[in-house]
């Protein structure tokens, strides 16, 4: 019956109108809006063309918030007043469908509101320490990521593939695109820590496992300025799959920052120049994000380098002697590791949104 039907699609939306409550109660929206607010009745404000662009801004955003939490809390009561009413749950069918599809957008537009959360994105995954375990548990992470980008149609190339010489890789570079790519996996930075039995251990003990992930957004040639002369390039043999020119020419390509020794490689292309211009490409954005960082640490503390061990991971995923993934920084858990590592990261994602609102 129609009936049933609507009633399932507001069920389906519940959890997105969730995160957007939660997102606006934590966010500064409401209190920066009444602020500019006041300042707008001043005589120069509207002299202040990005003063006037964020108030005009914010003002759409509260007016589609309060649209949605008032046509949501009163749905269910249209429902139920028209349950036999074939005619007007028609009507509703219209509305409540354009509704959910609003509140869809309207939730990554709001979770997603920096310029930089729209750029293309380069996603590094180092094995930690402890050889073929973690070498198996980055490419883990690797199919992750995939799985992930395919789930949310975000095209991906693979740039670099570094095998490990046992099983799993030592490294790899995937370079992202699509809407709101880096602002959907900036929150995956940090130290990824498995526990499990090892399937390369013959008496099946319990080992612990690190991967280093590294996410920098794409940065335009002409917003980080780097001196040739401050760059050393080496050329080298690609490994893994490329086709016929693996193993048999020099076109992978490695590009080294000496003021920071920062490194970039790339060897998925077929060309050592389409390999150099995607490892400058990388080490741009690896540049610009160690520049931003830098200054970031004047004004805190101090940013420590944490090391790929125990006590600076992200998040956790346990698959013995229980199931759990956790993320240390939100606290949010799931009983399903499994299906977190088939890419289902949604949930994790929005989590620390919200709570970096």
């Amino acid at each position: 019956m129609i009936i049933d039907e609507l009633r399932q699609q507001l069920k389906t939306i519940e959890p997105d109108v969730t995160t957007i409550k939660a997102y606006w109660l934590q966010s500064n929206i409401g209190p920066r809006m009444d602020q500019l607010e006041k300042q707008s009745l001043g005589p120069d404000f509207w002299q202040q063309a990005q003063l006037g662009k964020e108030l005009q801004r914010i003002r759409l955003q509260h007016e589609q918030y309060e649209h949605i939490s008032k046509t949501i809390s009163e749905l269910p009561e249209l429902l139920d007043l028209f349950e036999h009413d074939e005619q007007e749950l028609n009507n509703l069918h219209k509305d409540i469908t354009a509704l959910c599809q609003s509140i869809k957008k309207f939730k990554i537009d709001l979770l997603l509101n920096k310029p930089e959360d729209d750029t293309p994105c380069f996603l590094a995954i180092n094995a930690g320490a402890g050889g073929t375990e973690s070498q198996d548990w980055a490419n883990m992470l690797l199919r992750m990521f995939l799985r992930f980008c395919e789930r949310e149609k975000l095209p991906v190339e693979v740039a670099d593939f570094q095998p490990a010489e046992q099983a799993g890789i030592k490294s790899a570079t995937l370079f992202i695109r699509g809407k709101k790519a880096y602002g959907l996996l900036k929150s995956e930075q940090g130290i990824h820590r498995l526990v499990r039995i090892s399937p390369f251990d013959t008496n099946k003990r319990r080992h612990t496992s690190f991967a280093s992930v590294l996410v920098t957004p794409e940065v335009p040639e002409l917003d980080v300025t780097i001196d040739p002369s401050d760059i050393r390039i080496d050329t080298y043999r690609a490994s893994g799959a490329g086709g016929q020119h693996v193993n048999t020419t020099d076109s992978a390509v490695r590009v080294t920052h000496l003021p920071t020794n920062i490194i970039a490689q790339c060897q998925n292309e077929r060309s050592q120049t389409q390999n150099k211009e995607t490892a400058m490409k990388m080490l741009r954005s690896r540049v610009a994000q160690k520049l931003k960082d830098d200054q970031d640490a004047k004004h805190a503390a101090g940013v420590e380098k944490k090391k790929i061990e125990w006590g600076s991971q992200i998040r956790s995923y346990v698959l013995h002697p229980y199931k759990m993934a956790k993320d240390h920084r939100t606290q949010l858990e799931s009983p399903q590791p499994d299906l977190v590592l088939d890419g289902q990261l949604m949930p994790f994602i929005e989590a620390y949104l919200i709570d970096n609102a």
